[in-house]
């Protein structure tokens, strides 16, 4: 239950403020009050100290709000900071709430702390602010990784050509990784700290209505957000539906899909702990274990290998690597038997019926299963005028709908559409070299039993007020 030195890392030298009156955790990638190595650390630190914790978390909104983030993603996010909200304050820890960019709180109630901790995302904008941080506070600074289950460069010191390269890796060591984490008791509580102004996020549909953002993508009710229903929805999956994972997973209509990503993406539960319960489950053989660890940890951590080692994972230019870029570039010119706008795209207006369900289940419900995610990605490519507008039209379709848009994840899915992880296969037109995809590959699925699916969910989330 320790927490591993493989996770820590100090940004910061420096001993810690005497004299400081608490220490300060921002709740920045790991959205949860449990089995959060982070917070767990600034516990341990704070009880040597004889100090209470803070939680922070910057909200950012209007002008300055997370890039592409619309009253989809906050409305998720909300909700799950109201539960984390609950669970530190059931431990002792105060929970502080501004309109202000993570650098900003961290910065402005740093002054005060002993000891600044941190967690750890891979995006070009977190890193930004994490450099912000140690920069601009003057006492020491640590961070600690722990939303992937092995640290990215203890996996890895450099951008892998695919899974088959990091899974040996991992493999080596994610054992030491996937331990227990308890949560410690608060020696010191934060009870009665005059913190100054806080937002209070127990009611997050108020937040929300109080936000300046984009609400043409509106919330959904297939999900919501929070460490309670992430572990509530884990734990019935694990006692059901898992139990066909192995040959299941990639039927969409079969209902074998965890719907952990959004949760994973915000942060709001540990893929240690998913793993630690996968090994656990009493449903499921060890070939449904062994291909859900696959997902879960080779595959997602290879996602955020190439995003912590791309600079530009972003761009077509740099995200796609130079043979594709090449093959692809061959045949730009090659007549398109179709063409689409973004906008009849966004609106799932093809001829493709099958393409538009995937899309509609997207664009309504905030999730697409992850082997119609590939089929939805090489029809952009193949019904856009150019490969780097089908790569842009992608990101941004990706990025607007998906609950788990602007994920280390969808980046590299985005990007694999157009070559990464991958290898040349049989040139034909418009791709080139690049791996194509056909109707045919529908037929590996009951794509009749996904249209009624579809069907059946839309009108779930559109049968509301509002």
């Amino acid at each position: 239950m320790a927490i591993q030195g493989g996770r820590v890392r100090v940004l910061r030298e420096a001993e810690p403020r005497a004299g400081g009156a608490y220490v300060l955790y921002l709740v920045q990638q790991a959205n949860r009050a449990r089995f959060n190595p982070a917070l767990e650390f600034a516990v341990e630190e704070a009880n040597h100290l004889r100090l209470p914790v803070v939680a922070c978390f910057g909200l950012l909104d209007g002008a300055n709000g997370f890039p592409e983030a619309n009253a989809r993603h906050y409305a998720f996010l909300l909700q799950g900071l109201a539960d984390v909200k609950a669970g530190l304050e059931a431990r002792g820890i105060a929970f502080v709430m501004r309109r202000a960019s993570p650098a900003e709180i961290a910065i402005d109630l740093g002054r005060k702390a002993a000891l600044v901790v941190l967690d750890r995302g891979y995006l070009a904008i977190q890193k930004r602010w994490y450099a912000e941080i140690a920069e601009g506070v003057d006492t020491r600074v640590v961070q600690v990784e722990g939303d992937v289950v092995v640290p990215v460069e203890t996996a890895s010191g450099k951008h892998e050509y695919g899974a088959r390269t990091l899974r040996p890796k991992l493999h080596k060591v994610w054992d030491a990784y996937i331990e227990p984490l308890r949560a410690r008791r608060v020696a010191v509580r934060a009870d009665g700290l005059a913190l100054g102004r806080s937002i209070d996020v127990s009611d997050p549909e108020a937040v929300l209505a109080g936000m300046s953002l984009d609400r043409s993508v509106r919330p959904v009710r297939r999900f919501r957000g929070g460490e309670t229903e992430a572990r509530a929805r884990l734990a019935d999956y694990l006692a059901g539906p898992f139990a066909d994972y192995g040959t299941d997973r990639n039927r969409p209509e079969a209902g074998a899909a965890s719907h952990m990503s959004p949760y994973l993406h915000f942060g709001q539960i540990s893929p240690v702990e998913i793993a630690l319960a996968v090994r656990a489950a009493k449903a499921g053989t060890a070939e449904d274990k062994r291909a859900y660890l696959e997902e879960l940890i080779v595959r997602r951590e290879l996602a955020m290998n190439h995003v912590f080692y791309t600079r530009g994972y972003d761009a077509y230019a740099h995200a796609v690597p130079e043979w594709a870029r090449r093959a692809l570039a061959e045949h730009a010119g090659d007549p398109r038997p179709r063409t689409y706008t973004e906008a009849e795209l966004a609106e799932g207006r093809t001829h493709d019926p099958y393409w538009n369900a995937a899309q509609a289940e997207m664009r309504v419900t905030g999730y697409m299963h992850n082997h119609l995610r590939m089929y939805w990605g090489k029809k952009i490519l193949e019904w856009s005028p150019s490969p780097e507008e089908g790569f842009a039209r992608t990101l941004r379709l990706n990025n607007r709908y998906f609950l788990d848009g602007r994920d280390a994840n969808s980046f590299t899915n985005v990007a694999w559409v157009y070559g990464l992880h991958d290898r040349p296969w049989a040139r034909r037109p418009i791709f080139g070299t690049v791996r194509y995809q056909s109707e045919n590959s529908l037929r590996k699925i009951d794509a009749k039993a996904y249209l009624r699916a579809v069907e059946a969910l839309c009108a779930a989330e559109e049968d509301r007020p509002g």
